[in-house]
């Protein structure tokens, strides 16, 4: 019983519960749930809100992925015909929502302790971020080379995946749009090396998922076809001779891979040999 005077302690808010450390978990997904609702709201009604952050990381991914997609510039020299580009657009938006679910389940696997991310860099110190980041990064290259190069030599996974991308195998043919035009599957396959290394090194959950979206961004500048002259990064040069040629340069973000396992073409060599010719 309240007496006159007397104020009741203000009722406890009911608690988020994490399978990894609370506090700090709350202080990342916090924000994390006020980006997606600010995204959403561009382009989503509110009452999508009350489906919970599971969807909303989705949706809101989703919609990051269109702008990638619709703000960069093409080559001027090698500028592809309209339907070419109406094409290459129409199979990205079809693909788009089961690309960005991918980082959805990574989060969902993530906020339930399933992995070895952290919080907060201070958990580990900048040293040991750095290297873990490292570590990560040449995880992903390694896989995405490997599930890349595999796309190509077991036929039926060509025939039915992959052949959907390099359909682009010109220079004119070739456009930041056509870096997002996969079949859903194969794009999804690509991406899958980022969620296995979070189970094999400990990684920032805040760095992964910038990554994963950076990956958009990266994945769409290597089909620009502007010679970047950036070795030993995998930069347009690099990939252009991948879609002319099929057999070299499956790598991701660096040469090293390609030359590791004999499978390297430098652009260099391809001016010089057709110079000769």
């Amino acid at each position: 019983m309240q007496h006159r005077g007397q104020t009741l302690p203000p009722k406890s808010q009911p608690q988020a519960h994490f399978a990894t450390s609370g506090t700090a978990l709350r202080m990342l997904c916090d924000p994390k749930t006020v980006a997606a609702e600010y995204i959403l709201s561009f382009i989503f009604s509110s009452a999508l809100f009350s489906y919970g952050l599971f969807l909303q990381c989705w949706l809101s991914g989703y919609r990051w992925f269109i702008l990638v997609l619709f703000s960069n510039a093409i080559a001027v020299d090698c500028i592809p015909s309209r339907r070419a580009l109406l094409l290459q657009i129409g199979v990205a938006m079809k693909a788009m929502p089961w690309y960005t679910l991918l980082p959805t389940v990574s989060e969902y696997m993530i906020d339930h302790g399933w992995t070895r991310c952290f919080p907060l860099i201070s958990d580990v110190g900048w040293t040991a971020y750095l290297g873990y980041l490292l570590i990560y990064l040449v995880i992903v290259d390694f896989g995405i080379y490997w599930m890349h190069r595999e796309l190509h030599d077991i036929k039926p996974l060509y025939k039915y995946l992959h052949a959907t991308h390099h359909i682009y195998n010109k220079q004119n043919t070739l456009s930041l749009f056509a870096g997002l035009a996969f079949h859903p599957v194969d794009g999804i396959l690509q991406a899958v090396p980022h969620i296995i290394a979070l189970f094999l090194v400990p990684a920032h959950l805040t760095t992964h998922v910038a990554i994963l979206f950076i990956e958009a961004i990266w994945t769409a500048n290597i089909h620009d076809c502007i010679d970047g002259k950036m070795c030993p990064v995998m930069d347009a040069a690099y990939h252009t001779i991948h879609h002319t040629t099929y057999r070299h340069n499956y790598g991701h973000y660096t040469v090293w891979m390609d030359w590791m396992f004999g499978t390297l073409r430098d652009p260099s060599e391809e001016e010089a040999g057709k110079k000769v010719a």
